[in-house]
C-alpha cells in the first residue's frame, strides 16, 4: 500500500514535470539590415545568446539557438519574406531591425501570429503594441530630461537643429511643453551641407545654446563645421540627443572651454558593467569587437545584449507555471501561436538590472532607467549628475558647468556711471579700462587680481541696474548688460581723450581692479546699451538692461550698484555682497522754525493755556464760595477790641481772584486762608501750580535753546499718510520692484500712490530725483548708499527715517559662471582686510567733496537766546505796565470826580455816654463857624474839575497827600460802626455785623458838614487811657 503510494506520487511529479518544463533548444530570430552585419549590435546579439548558454544562470535546461537574417535597408517587403522564413523555422521571438519603417513591418506579422517581438530602437509612436517589448526609453520621457536640463542650465533663448522630419517629430514635445513657452525656441534643419549656414546664423543671432539632433555618422562633420566658425568657446553650450558621444573625438574641444553635454544609458562606472564590457571585449567571433576603440560600448548593441536577457528571464519565470510547446506555425496559414501570449505578459513583468540600468516594463514600454549626464572638460567627459523619470535630473557636480576658462581671459564687464562708485576720466587721454575709476572699479580690480582674469568695462546703454516691467514684463539695464553707468560706482571721466577701462572711476572700478589682480585675470569695460540694470517685463517675458546681457552671455561679469534679489537670482548669480544697504528716503534738509513774538509760550499747547485758565477762574470762584459758606473765615477786623460783634471775610471775589493769581505766579499774598474747607482749596492750587510751572519751566529750556527745524515727515509712515509731498522712485530698479511686489501694507499704499501718481514720480535717473527733491515737496527713495552719498556732498539734502529693507550690492555673472566663487572668496578677503572700507571712505568721505555738516549741526543743538526767542516777555511787560498807567488814571479821575463838594448824609457813630454832650456841643460851634464863612464869601467861584485834577496831580507827583479828605459812608468804610437813624439795625456792608441789641450803644447824628474818618483809635483809646 505504501509502495503504491509512493510510485503513483513519482509518476504524477514525472507528468507535472514534463508539462512545465521549457523544450531543450528555444529558437530565437533577429533580423539585421546589410549595414549592419558584423556590426556591434549584431555582435552583442551573438554575445548574450552566448552567454546565456555558457553560463547557464537563467536557462540552465534549455539552449538558446538564433537564426540571423539580412535584409536591405527600406526593403520592407524583403524584410517581411525574411521574417516569415524565420516563423517557418519555428522561432519564438523575434529581434530587431532597427531600422523604424522595417520595423513596423516585422512587428505587424508578429502581431498576427502572436509572437513576442523585442526591440532596441526609438519608436515614436505612442499606441501600446500587445506583442511588442522596446526596450529603449520613450521619447516623451527623454523630452523631459532634455527640458529638465534646460531649466537647470536657466536657457532663455535656444536653437534646435534637427537633420530631418524625423529628428523634427522626435523633439515636437520638446517645443510644445509649457517650460519651452518661456524661453525663445528656434528650430532649423540642418544635413551636412547646410550645416555651416545654421551654424553661422546662430552665431550671428547670439543664440549660443543648441540642442543638437544629427545622425551619428555625420557628428563629426558638424563638429568640424563649430570649429571653423569658432563657436567653441565657454560661452556656446551644446546638447546632443545621441547616447553615444563618449564614442566620438572631442579632442579639439577639451581645452576651448566649449560646453558640450549629452546623456548616456551604459554606466561603464558600475562595477558590474564594467565585468561584462570586459568579457565583451574578448569576444571576437569574426575578428570584430562589440566595444569600440575607447572600450566604450553604443546604446544600441547594450539595449540589444539587455533584450536577449529579458527574453531569457521571462522564458524561466515562464517555466515556472506553463509548459511551452514549439511554435508550428506559419505567416500562410495565419494561426496565432498558442504560447505567444503569456510568454509576452511574462516577459513584459520583468524587472532586471542591465547594462542599460533598470529595466521595467508598463505595457511593453520601457518605464525605468537611468540615464548618466555627461559633461566635456579639460581632460575628457565626465558624469557630473543623472537623470530618472519621475525624479529628475539631479546633477553632482555643479561647478562643471561653469568651469572657468584659460588664465588670463579677458572678461566683459558692463557698468552704468553712478559716482563713487564707477566714474569716467575726460580730463587726460585714458583709453580702455583706464576710463573708468571709483569704489566698484578698484573692487574689480582687486577681485580679478584675486581670481585671475582681466576685463573689459564698458557702459550699459539704458543706463538702469535693471528691473522688471509689470507690464511688458522684460527687464532693462545691467541685469541684462553688465555695469551701470552712476555715481559714486561707476563714472565717466569727463575730462580728458580716454578709452578703454581708463576711461571710467568709481568704487566698483577700483574694486574690479582689486578682484582682477588676486583672482587673475584681465577685462573690458563696456556699458550697457539701455542702461538699466534689469526689469523682467511681465507681458513679454523678458529681462532688460544688465540681467538680459548676463542672461545671454554677452558679459561675464556686471560691477556697479547691482542690489541682490530673488527675481534677478532667478535667472543670474550674485557674488558675496560686498557692500550691506537698505531703501531709505532722501529729503530737502528742512527749514528752520522761525522764531515767534510769544514763542515762551511754545512750551504749552494752547488747549493747556486754556484750561489753565478756566482752572483760575474756577478756583477764585470756589474759594470765594466756600470762605462765604465756612464760618470760620469770618473774623473780627480789631483783635484788641474781644468784645466786638463785628466780623469781617478777607476773601472777598477780588481777593479770591487776587489770591489765586499770587500763588500761580509763586508770588504768594497777604490774604491766607483759616478754616480747613479754604485751606484745602488752597493746597490743592498750590499742588497744580506746581506741576504746571515745573512742566513749563522744564520745557521752556528745550524750546528756547534748541533750533527748532519743520520736518513734515519722519518716516515712510508719514509718508504714506499724505498726499501734498509726493515720492517717488527710479523708473526700474529693484527699489521700484521692492514696492510693487511687497506685501506690507504701508508699502502697498505707498506702491498705489506712486503708480497713480500724475505726473508721473518716477525718475529715470538719480540725478532727475535729486533735482525734484532740491526743488521740494518730493521725496526720493533710493538705497541708502547712494543716498549717504549725495547727503556728503549736498548740505541741503538729508537722509530721513531708517531703513526700509535690508539688501546687498553683488557682481553679477550668468547662471553657473565659474567666476562666482572665485570672486567670492576675493571680496571676502578684502573685506576682511578692510580694503573694502577704504575704497569706502574713498569715494564716499573725501574731505574736499564733503559739506560741513557736522558743524552745522553742533551748532544747532544749543544757541544763545535773542529778541526774537523772548521778546515777548517784553511786550507781556510793557503791555502790563501800560495797562497799570490807564487804569490808575482811570482811577484818578473818578475819585477826583467824586471828590468834588457834594450834600452827604449824616453819619451815626456810637460814643461813650459820658462825651457824648461835649462832642455835640463841638460839632454845633463847628457848624456856625462854616455857615459864617460861607455868608461872608456868597459870590466866590467855585474851582474847576480839571483846575482841581491837574493840583492833585502835582500833589501826588510832589508825594504828598491829596487835599482832599476821604468822605465816609456805609457803603465805603469797612471800619465805620454807625448807622443810618431810619434802619438802625441794618448790618453795614463789606462783612461788617453788628449786635446793637446787645451792646445798648447809643448813636448822635452829625451835621452835614462834618466828616467822620475811619482811621483806626489811637493805642491809649483801647488801652482805656
Amino acid at each position: 500500500m505504501n509502495l503504491g503510494c509512493l510510485v503513483a506520487i513519482v509518476f504524477v511529479h514525472q507528468l507535472l514535470s514534463d508539462a512545465t518544463a521549457l523544450p531543450s533548444v528555444v529558437k530565437i530570430g533577429a533580423i539585421f539590415t546589410h549595414d549592419q552585419k558584423d556590426s556591434s549590435t549584431e555582435l552583442a546579439f551573438k554575445y548574450a545568446v552566448y552567454k546565456i548558454n555558457k553560463e547557464r544562470l537563467i536557462l540552465p535546461k534549455t539552449t538558446l539557438e538564433y537564426d540571423i537574417q539580412y535584409v536591405p535597408k527600406d526593403d520592407s517587403f524583403h524584410a517581411s519574406k525574411k521574417a516569415c522564413q524565420q516563423v517557418k523555422y519555428g522561432v519564438q521571438a523575434v529581434f530587431g531591425p532597427s531600422d523604424p519603417i522595417l520595423g513596423q513591418h516585422i512587428h505587424s506579422i508578429c502581431d498576427a501570429l502572436d509572437i513576442p517581438h523585442l526591440e532596441a530602437r526609438l519608436d515614436l509612436d505612442t499606441e501600446a503594441k500587445e506583442f511588442s517589448i522596446n526596450l529603449y526609453p520613450a521619447q516623451s520621457l527623454l523630452n523631459a530630461a532634455y527640458q529638465d536640463i534646460m531649466e537647470f542650465l536657466n536657457w532663455t533663448k535656444v536653437a534646435i537643429i534637427y537633420e530631418d522630419d524625423y529628428g523634427l517629430v522626435k523633439l515636437r514635445e520638446l517645443v510644445r511643453s509649457p517650460k519651452s513657452q518661456e524661453m525663445e525656441v528656434n528650430l532649423r534643419q540642418a544635413d551636412p551641407d547646410s550645416y555651416r549656414q545654421v551654424l553661422s546664423e546662430m552665431k550671428s543671432k547670439e543664440i549660443r545654446n543648441l540642442i543638437v539632433d544629427t545622425r551619428p555618422e555625420h557628428m563629426h562633420h558638424f563638429l568640424r563645421m563649430i570649429l571653423q566658425l569658432q563657436m567653441n568657446d565657454y560661452k556656446y553650450h551644446y546638447l546632443f540627443t545621441t547616447f553615444d558621444i563618449e564614442t566620438f573625438d572631442l579632442e579639439d574641444f577639451k581645452y576651448n572651454f566649449v560646453n558640450i553635454t549629452a546623456f548616456r544609458l551604459v554606466d561603464a562606472e558600475d562595477v558590474g558593467v564594467r565585468g561584462i564590457l570586459r568579457d565583451m571585449e574578448r569576444y571576437q567571433p569574426s575578428g570584430n569587437t562589440i566595444l569600440n576603440k575607447s572600450r566604450v560600448i553604443q546604446a544600441e548593441p547594450a539595449l540589444m545584449y539587455d533584450s536577449v536577457q529579458v527574453f531569457a528571464i521571462g522564458l524561466r519565470t515562464l517555466e515556472q507555471s506553463h509548459a511551452l510547446r514549439p511554435a508550428n506555425i506559419s505567416c500562410e496559414m495565419e494561426h496565432p501561436w498558442d504560447g505567444g501570449l503569456s510568454l509576452i505578459n511574462y516577459i513584459n513583468s520583468v524587472e532586471m538590472k542591465g547594462i542599460s540600468g533598470p529595466i521595467e516594463f508598463k505595457e511593453g514600454r520601457r518605464i525605468q532607467f537611468k540615464l548618466d549626464l555627461l559633461k566635456l572638460k579639460q581632460h575628457s567627459l565626465v558624469k557630473v549628475g543623472e537623470w530618472r523619470p519621475g525624479i529628475g535630473v539631479n546633477v553632482t557636480d555643479t561647478a562643471a558647468f561653469f568651469e572657468p576658462g584659460a588664465a588670463n581671459v579677458t572678461l566683459l564687464v558692463i557698468t552704468i556711471l553712478e559716482i563713487p562708485y564707477v566714474m569716467m576720466h575726460y580730463e587726460k587721454n585714458y583709453t580702455g579700462n583706464a576710463r573708468f575709476y571709483g569704489f566698484c572699479v578698484d573692487l574689480l580690480e582687486a577681485v580679478a587680481r584675486e581670481v585671475g582674469f582681466s576685463y573689459r568695462l564698458e557702459l550699459v546703454p539704458d543706463r538702469k541696474y535693471g528691473a522688471k516691467d509689470p507690464e511688458t514684463g522684460e527687464w532693462n539695464g545691467i541685469v541684462r548688460e553688465l555695469m551701470r553707468h552712476e555715481q559714486p560706482y561707476v563714472m565717466v571721466k569727463n575730462r580728458g581723450n580716454f578709452s578703454g577701462n581708463a576711461r571710467y572711476e568709481g568704487f566698483c572700478i577700483d574694486l574690479l581692479k582689486e578682484i582682477a589682480h588676486m583672482v587673475g585675470f584681465g577685462y573690458k569695460i563696456e556699458l550697457v546699451p539701455d542702461g538699466k540694470y534689469g526689469v523682467y517685463n511681465y507681458e513679454t517675458g523678458e529681462w532688460n538692461g544688465i540681467v538680459r546681457q548676463l542672461m545671454d552671455k554677452k558679459a561675464d561679469l556686471a560691477v556697479g550698484s547691482m542690489t541682490i534679489n530673488y527675481a534677478r537670482e532667478s535667472v543670474i548669480d550674485f557674488t558675496k555682497p560686498f557692500m550691506n544697504l537698505g531703501i531709505s528716503i532722501l529729503f530737502k534738509v528742512p527749514t528752520s522754525h522761525p522764531a515767534r513774538l510769544f514763542s515762551f509760550m511754545n512750551p504749552l499747547a494752547i488747549q493747556i493755556w486754556l484750561y489753565v485758565l478756566a482752572a483760575y477762574v474756577l478756583v477764585s470762584v470756589m474759594m470765594f464760595v466756600v470762605a462765604r459758606i465756612s464760618p470760620y473765615e469770618w473774623n473780627n477786623p480789631h483783635p484788641c477790641h474781644a468784645g466786638s460783634e463785628m466780623v469781617e471775610n478777607q476773601f472777598s471775589l477780588a481777593n479770591s481772584f487776587w489770591f489765586t493769581i499770587g500763588t500761580l505766579m509763586q508770588q504768594g499774598s497777604d490774604l491766607n486762608p483759616k478754616a480747613t474747607s479754604t485751606r484745602i482749596v488752597g493746597g490743592i492750587w498750590w499742588f497744580f501750580t506746581l506741576i504746571i510751572i515745573s512742566s513749563y519751566t522744564a520745557n521752556l529750556a528745550a524750546f528756547l535753546t534748541v533750533e527748532r527745524m519743520i520736518t513734515p515727515i519722519e518716516n515712510a509712515e508719514d509718508l504714506a499718510s499724505q498726499t501734498d509731498i509726493a515720492y517717488g522712485t527710479l523708473d526700474s530698479g529693484s527699489t521700484m520692484t521692492f514696492f510693487r511686489d511687497s506685501m506690507i501694507e504701508t508699502y502697498k499704499k505707498m506702491w498705489r500712490f506712486m503708480e497713480n501718481k500724475k505726473p508721473s514720480v518716477f525718475v529715470p535717473t538719480y540725478e532727475e530725483g535729486i533735482q525734484r527733491v532740491l526743488q521740494g515737496d518730493y521725496a526720493f527713495l533710493m538705497e541708502s548708499t547712494m543716498l549717504d552719498y549725495i547727503v556728503q556732498r549736498d548740505c541741503n539734502l538729508t537722509q530721513i527715517g531708517g531703513l526700509l529693507d535690508s539688501k546687498g550690492y553683488g557682481i553679477a555673472t550668468p547662471m553657473g559662471s565659474p567666476w562666482r566663487d572665485k570672486i567670492s572668496l576675493a571680496i571676502l578677503e578684502l573685506q576682511e582686510k578692510g580694503e573694502i572700507q577704504m575704497l569706502y571712505d574713498k569715494w564716499w568721505k573725501s574731505p574736499g567733496d564733503t559739506c560741513m555738516r557736522t558743524e552745522k549741526g553742533k551748532e544747532s543743538k544749543a544757541n544763545s537766546l535773542g529778541v526774537d526767542n523772548i521778546g515777548g516777555v517784553f511786550v507781556v511787560l510793557l503791555c502790563g505796565l501800560a495797562f497799570a498807567v490807564v487804569i490808575a488814571i482811570f482811577e484818578f479821575c473818578y475819585n477826583t470826580r467824586r471828590s468834588a463838594p457834594e450834600q452827604r448824609a449824616p453819619v451815626s457813630i456810637p460814643i461813650c455816654s459820658d462825651s457824648l454832650q461835649g462832642i455835640s456841643q463841638s460839632v454845633q460851634q463847628q457848624t456856625q463857624q462854616q455857615s459864617q464863612q460861607q455868608q461872608q464869601q456868597p459870590n466866590q467861584q467855585q474851582e474847576s474839575l480839571c483846575s482841581e485834577m491837574a493840583r492833585e496831580l502835582c500833589r501826588a507827583l510832589r508825594c504828598h497827600a491829596s487835599s482832599r479828605r476821604r468822605r465816609t459812608c456805609e457803603k465805603c468804610s469797612t471800619h465805620v460802626l454807625g448807622y443810618p437813624p431810619d434802619n438802625p439795625t441794618a448790618t453795614p456792608l463789606n462783612g461788617m455785623r453788628s449786635q446793637r441789641s446787645s451792646l445798648g450803644v447809643p448813636t448822635v447824628e452829625l451835621p452835614p458838614h462834618v466828616h467822620m474818618h475811619h482811621h483806626a483809635p489811637p493805642p491809649h483809646d483801647y488801652d482805656g487811657t
